[in-house]
């Protein structure tokens, strides 16, 4: 998302980003699948649905500069926060995945960002590592259906989205099947921390600009 944003701009991005990650999330779900617990992740995707909508007006409606700047703040902000893996509360009240949800939500109508507030959530929760991965796909999933189906009904794919999303598919393909092929063979702690980074770098360039 931040680098399809300095290259089109927030409201080409944030349509065509959901619909690709739509496309990626069904086929990562489905080497997952076997570790999802809908038992844990109802109630998010009962909160996201809600407020996607009101992510994707906020897109509409707000200035682009600002939606941007916002976004280089989350990004930051989550980089910061997975870099350094504070040590975090358990939330034992099941009424949190609610508001962990709505926010995530929010995030996902506007910038197509929707993982800091459930990655946040399981933490807390201490989900084992497969059942965070199927988790977090199933939800994924869901979300950004929903994030589709809102960008759609409000008129935002536009001829010029969808040039763009016969441009990327193949590009996508390539990488799921190399990143499958490559999950294994790379070290995923310097994997991740090198991710961070660049999001870091990402996120106080959109900032700035």
């Amino acid at each position: 998302m931040p680098l399809m944003v300095g290259l089109l701009g927030i409201q080409l991005s944030a349509p065509l980003v959901a619909i690709l990650a739509a496309a990626a999330e069904v086929f990562i779900l489905i080497r997952y699948r076997e570790a999802l617990n809908l038992r844990v992740v109802w109630q998010l995707i009962i909160a996201s649905i809600i407020a996607v909508p009101l992510g994707v007006l906020a897109l509409r409606h707000l200035d682009g500069a600002i939606v941007t700047t916002a976004l280089g703040v989350i990004l930051v902000a989550y980089a910061l926060y997975a870099l350094f893996s504070p040590h975090l509360p358990e939330l034992a009240h099941r009424g949190w995945a609610y508001a962990f949800g709505f926010v995530a939500g929010l995030l996902g109508g506007a910038y197509n960002t929707p993982g800091p507030p459930v990655i946040i959530f399981g933490n807390c929760c201490g989900w084992p590592p497969d059942e965070f991965k199927g988790n977090l796909q199933g939800f994924f999933m869901v979300n950004s259906l929903i994030v589709v189906a809102v960008h759609l009904f409000s008129g935002n794919y536009t001829t010029e989205v969808w040039q763009y999303v016969l441009l990327a598919i193949p590009s996508l393909a390539i990488g799921l099947v190399a990143g499958f092929a490559l999950s294994k063979r790379i070290n995923a702690e310097l994997f991740r921390k090198i991710v961070l980074v660049i999001l870091i770098i990402l996120g106080i360039q959109l900032i700035i600009n």
